[in-house]
């Protein structure tokens, strides 16, 4: 991810709407909308997964109740 959006949210239980929110302020910067989401690992206990479009990740890089925004490059099989 080359540029990214760190969104804090005060502990709120829906992802979806909090998630929802921070794209809607990536789209709004960035002009696009994101693909990716890093959390941290406490907020996905069952593993990735995708939420409104938008792959949703753990990592122990990123602090609770945060969100970072973002779009990762996805590459093309070679032929």
């Amino acid at each position: 991810m080359d540029i990214g959006l760190l969104w804090h949210d005060g502990g709120s239980a829906d992802l979806a709407g909090t998630l929802a929110q921070a794209a809607k302020r990536y789209r709004d910067r960035f002009g696009n909308p994101p693909n990716v989401c890093y959390v941290h690992p406490t907020l996905l206990p069952d593993g990735d997964r995708k939420v409104n479009g938008i792959l949703v990740r753990s990592s122990a890089r990123v602090l609770r109740h945060h969100f970072w925004l973002g779009q990762e490059k996805v590459e093309q099989p070679t032929v």
